[in-house]
């Protein structure tokens, strides 16, 4: 018989109680970085150990950053109000912000490198499973975080966690996801691409998701009807569409 989920779920550990939600996060981006060294196992490596290295590193730091900085953004006026700004950047975050951070420190770092090899490809199917483990987490906490969707009369609309019915965006991104993946496998079975288009096809299609999945999230209109989030996908959408205007596809025979 099924029970009605109590949100927030935490877990128990140690005599205290933790929201699942974090723990979750982790457990994603551990698959991730397991299902990335396993393939760059398996790929030959072109930019060489330092320099793959050099450029993990500064996706990596870009991440933390733009993840901080976009999150913080979403809601200005609790920003400018918050007695200790420090403090409300680092616990305000958001994927968007992550994954438009990471880009640039990596196109920051190639710069520096004076390399020109895209370098994405690689990690688009670990993207992808580290954030979908990590939405579980988020819709497992419900209203508790600004991880859910705004009221609904819809048939797919869920309690979580108040007296309305919501739309279950995490769920939304989940289903998302594993079409994309699938997608993005067939891709690179049936057609022939130059290095980092698997990468751009991959951001095109979270960053559109993204700006149209926002519209029915509780959001601050920052300008021309879009939140923060939304004008940061839209400038990633532009990038990418110009990017992949320029890119040869072939299908195989």
């Amino acid at each position: 018989m099924l029970t009605a989920i109590e949100f927030p779920v935490t877990i128990d550990l140690f005599g205290k109680t933790f929201l699942l939600h974090p723990f979750m996060e982790g457990l994603g981006m551990f698959m991730g970085m397991r299902y990335y060294q396993l393939l760059k196992w398996k790929d030959k490596e072109s930019l060489g150990h330092t320099n793959s290295l050099l450029i993990v590193i500064a996706a990596a730091v870009g991440a933390l950053i733009g993840s901080h900085v976009i999150g913080s953004l979403e809601r200005p006026a609790e920003l400018f109000s918050a007695l200790s700004k420090w403090r409300y950047i680092w616990l305000n975050n958001t994927i968007v912000g992550g994954l438009a951070g990471g880009l640039v420190g990596v196109e920051l770092m190639k710069k520096i490198m004076r390399k020109q090899e895209s370098t994405g490809d690689r990690m688009v199917f670990p993207l992808i499973v580290a954030i979908m483990i990590g939405r579980i987490g988020c819709f497992y906490t419900g209203v508790f975080e600004q991880t859910y969707g705004l009221p609904t009369e819809c048939p797919l609309g869920m309690y979580l966690g108040d007296a309305y019915r919501r739309h279950p965006v995490a769920l939304y991104e989940i289903a998302f996801l594993i079409l994309l993946f699938i997608s993005l496998q067939w891709f690179k079975r049936r057609f022939i691409f130059q290095n980092g288009v698997l990468f751009q096809f991959f951001m095109l299609s979270y960053f559109s998701f993204r700006f149209l999945l926002d519209f029915i999230k509780p959001r601050v209109v920052i300008l021309f009807g879009m939140s923060t989030i939304q004008i940061t996908c839209l400038v990633v959408i532009i990038y990418y569409i110009y990017l992949l205007n320029n890119t040869h596809i072939e299908r195989k025979v």
